[in-house]
């Protein structure tokens, strides 16, 4: 549907298609030559140079009204409110020169008390089905009027030859401003600078409403809605993975709120990784990548169409996006009770943390603040192969407040409601990155059972020295010998020396924090 624009904000003198069905959207990006129709009937579309996210080009307007609440460093880089107003303006008169723009007007949020209003204006009719597909859809009776929390403009084919003129330090510019509600991109056309923008966004204003907002998945026993489970962890780690499960409908994949009342989905849509899919190994993934979906940077064969999984071509970080209704059973709308457990993710480079541990209170704090994972291949512009990655809260390059502001919420949820918190390892096993091997599917979607229909927690333990962490004795459907890694390596030495240097850096990290003794005295033991 084409309009004239002009309301609260978004004010272009060129035509606006507002609020378009998937199929316009996808009938508009094949007609541009955006993208290509694969034989599953998803549109597939590449992002150019950057395949990644860009975190050294983004940029948080500094002013007075947040200043002291925010984290400033490598992640929130300052910007001059004159600097965010000069390419706010460029960008602005960039898509005015556009033949005609895209808007989604809709929400972040499946709670009713706690949603944000996001508009989305793109100059590419793809990116606005991406934006479609991720947040959660209004209803047509509310455009008329629609007055949003926050706007993003997408002028992603904006190239600026002097970016230091705006206080940047390449061409491309994700610029944020929590004052004014507004996120201006520019320079690259890899979608999901939209998405997370919007849930740094939520990591700022949910807090002040007593919701604690996380970078997790989420899911819900079939048989029993008291019984949700949280899965924390970055990019790669397995959030999207392991929470599609047949036997456990979805709640979300990826963004959520934990508010007095449960857990709510921030998105409407799931963002997942597709490098080496495979319908056997996650079938539900598979089944919803078809018409109104979107893949980003897969491959299609020239003449079948056939979309190549395992080629990494363009980019390890293949991503496909859908909406969360395309998982049968999915939760909506997307809210669940409070969780009864909560876990962990980290997939070890190293390969010597155990593949699962049950972790105390003060072990839940630790691991959470340290966030320890690989950085995986793709997810940012230059990584190439896994390197070992500390961040805070899982989240780290979202989190706009102190780390500290949500480790404190999450030790008072977990204590509101005495939930087991559990630490899964989906990295390497029987040696280090290049030497070892991953932890197979069927292991950790095996561990997983075992958490969440209780048996786990009713188990024995034993101790393993390097981390001082609880692991199990024995978990159904996994050889016992891979639960203490020391003994898959065939050089225990190197597994000592291994395990020191992780537990080195570990310390190294954790003198960032101001933490109890108690806390830091729950991490690694040697």
């Amino acid at each position: 549907m084409a309009i004239a624009a002009g309301s609260h904000g978004i004010d272009f003198q060129t035509t606006i298609h507002r609020n378009c069905s998937a199929a316009q959207l996808i009938d508009e990006a094949i007609k541009r030559g955006e993208g290509r129709l694969a034989s599953n009937g998803a549109l597939c579309c590449l992002t150019g140079d950057r395949t990644g996210r860009s975190p050294k080009d983004k940029f948080l307007e500094d002013t007075p009204g947040i200043h002291d609440n925010i984290d400033w460093g490598a992640v929130n880089q300052p910007i001059s409110p004159e600097h965010f107003a000069a390419l706010e303006e460029r960008a602005r008169a960039h898509l005015d020169s556009c033949k005609d723009l895209f808007r989604f007007d809709g929400y972040c949020g499946a709670d009713p008390r706690h949603r944000l209003k996001v508009s989305v204006v793109t100059q590419m009719a793809w990116h606005n089905l991406f934006a479609k597909t991720l947040f959660i859809e209004s209803d047509p009776s509310e455009h008329d009027g629609w007055d949003p929390d926050w706007i993003v403009l997408n002028a992603c084919d904006l190239q600026l030859e002097d970016p230091a003129a705006y206080g940047l330090t390449s061409s491309i510019g994700i610029i944020q401003s929590l004052e004014q509600k507004k996120v201006i991109i520019v320079g690259t056309q890899y979608a999901g600078e939209m998405k997370k923008s919007i849930f740094f966004a939520m990591n700022y204003d949910m807090p002040d409403v007593d919701v604690f907002p996380m970078h997790c998945s989420a899911n819900v026993a079939a048989d029993d809605p008291s019984n949700v489970a949280l899965f924390f962890g970055l990019s790669g780690t397995g959030k999207t993975t392991l929470s599609a499960d047949p036997d456990r409908p979805l709640i979300g994949d990826d963004e959520h709120g934990w508010s007095d009342d449960g857990v709510f989905n921030f998105e409407g849509g799931c963002y997942a990784k597709c490098i080496k899919l495979s319908q056997e190994g996650e079938p539900q993934i598979w089944d919803a990548i078809r018409f109104g979906s979107v893949l980003e940077n897969v491959p299609l064969d020239s003449s079948t169409r056939e979309p190549d999984y395992d080629s990494s071509h363009y980019t390890e970080n293949t991503r496909v996006t859908y909406p969360v209704d395309f998982i049968p059973g999915a939760v909506i709308p997307s809210t669940g009770a409070h969780p009864k457990n909560v876990i962990f993710l980290a997939a070890d480079a190293f390969g010597v943390l155990p593949p699962v541990a049950k972790l105390s209170p003060e072990q839940a704090m630790y691991y959470f603040i340290n966030g320890y994972t690989s950085k995986l291949a793709g997810t940012e512009a230059g990584v190439t192969e896994p390197t070992p990655n500390f961040s805070p809260c899982f989240g780290g390059p979202f989190l706009p407040r102190p780390p500290m502001v949500y480790a404190q919420w999450l030790a008072r949820r977990i204590e509101e409601h005495g939930a087991n918190v559990w630490l899964l390892n989906t990295g390497w096993t029987g040696g280090s990155y290049g030497e070892g091997h991953r932890f197979e599917l069927a292991y950790t979607r095996a561990f997983v059972t075992a958490i969440l229909n209780g048996s786990l927690a009713k188990g024995d333990f034993q101790q393993e020295p390097a981390f001082g962490l609880s692991v199990p004795v024995d978990v159904a459907g996994v050889p016992s010998d891979l639960l203490l890694p020391r003994g898959t390596w065939s050089d225990q030495s190197a597994y000592d020396e291994k395990a020191g240097k992780l537990a080195e850096l570990f310390r190294q990290n954790d003198a960032k924090y101001d933490i109890s003794d108690e806390v830091r005295a729950a991490g690694p033991s040697s």
